[in-house]
């Protein structure tokens, strides 16, 4: 028909059509070489296709293998068998059970907070955002909103939102002096970012707590990929980094990677009662018949446990000593870091291809590409856990020497030559 109108998006906060059309390319081409829609069972650490081919997953986000420890496993059983109900389908704001109050009591004492659970973090970033926008879990002032460039889709999908309620902004990778600048020209400022983010880095938390203490900067970060992995008691970096804890502060974290279980967890402190009844009742989903359901409450239970023994530390230890392993034969931009990702680095035009031959030496590691990473600057990403052993690293690490990844001994050829 003619005549009729034809809408612009004006593309302020995200570009499907530019992501969908560069990046859907690069996915057709991992799932036509076997690299996404993997389907496989796993068998003492072994993943095995039906079609037979067996490979070490090192492309999973539980760093400490706590998702298949025996105690966290009973400890769903006990909680489904305790209370006789998988999902009470009703918002906690109106009926809950008692063990979703019991593990918010459990993660709070372990993490010296207060904690509220979601069902992930997504959710939870997509309810707290909007309500940092419009001024509810601050002073009443509706801040600048700075979100950092490379913060996880999980926040930066909620920009339109916020824009709804205040101004957003978006700022070069922890573009310190440009956050500054701009505390100020404002007087209520709010910065978005990863404390530890998907490639393999930390965010300045020491910097940034500067800033807070100068201008009364605000930070909200997710810390999800180091939760459980780093720090005393498994408090990740950002509690275990930062010099002050108080309400200009807000730690978001999943409990699905290293805490071993399902869910999130929110940090706070300092609010008081009525900001946490706020949350609760208007923070999107949180406010819905979503909470966790009962086996995550009693998987989480469990593994809060299991974070206050030695145990946790010696897991923690064993990661480290996986990454040393690994450092000690791959060169990368985060090797010598404590961050359990490493990021190969390969030519966007072969970055499948290496990934296919990875893969069929019995290894998996993940081709990231745009819009995961900015356009040529595609690689392999390598998760290493405590569960992996010394051999499969070596067996790993030479695999990836030979499709091209520059190994250690290679850079001391060239420093000596």
């Amino acid at each position: 028909m003619t005549g009729q109108k034809i809408i612009q998006p004006t593309n302020r906060f995200r570009n499907n059509a530019k992501s969908v059309g560069i990046g859907n390319s690069f996915w057709d081409m991992s799932e036509r070489n076997g690299l996404a829609g993997i389907v496989a069972e796993l068998h003492d650490g072994i993943l095995r296709t039906e079609a037979g081919h067996e490979f070490v997953n090192f492309s999973c986000c539980s760093y400490l293998d706590l998702d298949s420890h025996p105690k966290v496993i009973q400890g769903a059983i006990d909680a489904l068998r305790k209370y006789g109900v998988l999902d009470h389908c009703i918002p906690r704001s109106r009926v809950q059970i008692p063990a979703l109050l019991e593990l918010e009591a459990s993660l709070g004492e372990l993490f010296a907070a207060d904690a509220i659970s979601a069902i992930s973090a997504s959710v939870a970033s997509a309810g707290l955002l909007p309500l940092i926008a419009s001024g509810h879990l601050g002073n009443g002032t509706r801040p600048l909103m700075i979100f950092d460039k490379n913060c996880h889709v999980s926040m930066a999908q909620a920009k339109p939102m916020c824009a709804d309620e205040t101004e957003v902004v978006t700022s070069r990778h922890h573009d310190l002096d440009f956050i500054e600048d701009r505390c100020k020209e404002y007087g209520q400022v709010w910065y978005i970012c990863d404390g530890s983010d998907s490639l393999g880095g930390y965010a300045p938390v020491k910097e940034l707590a500067v800033l807070q203490d100068r201008y009364g900067l605000q930070v909200y970060y997710d810390d999800s990929h180091s939760t459980s992995a780093f720090g005393p008691r498994g408090i990740g970096y950002v509690r275990s980094t930062i010099p002050v804890l108080n309400d200009r502060t807000i730690v978001v974290t999943t409990l699905n990677k290293a805490f071993g279980t399902s869910g999130a967890a929110i940090l706070l402190d300092g609010h008081p009662h009525e900001t946490l009844r706020v949350i609760e009742r208007f923070a999107g989903a949180l406010s819905y018949s979503q909470p966790l359901n009962t086996a995550a409450v009693g998987a989480g239970l469990a593994s809060a446990e299991i974070h206050r023994t030695d145990e946790l530390t010696a897991l923690q230890r064993r990661l480290q000593d996986r990454i040393a392993l690994f450092d000690a034969r791959i060169r990368t931009e985060q090797s010598g870091t404590t961050f359990p990702i490493r990021l190969v680095p390969v030519d966007d035009a072969t970055v499948i291809e290496a990934g296919r031959r990875v893969f069929e030496a019995g290894f998996y590691v993940s081709p990231v590409f745009f819009p995961i990473v900015a356009r040529g600057t595609a690689g392999l990403r390598v998760m290493m856990r405590a569960g992996h052993t010394d051999e499969q690293i070596r067996e790993l690490c030479a695999v990836l020497a030979e499709v091209g990844a520059p190994s250690v001994a290679q850079s001391c050829e060239g420093a000596g030559s």
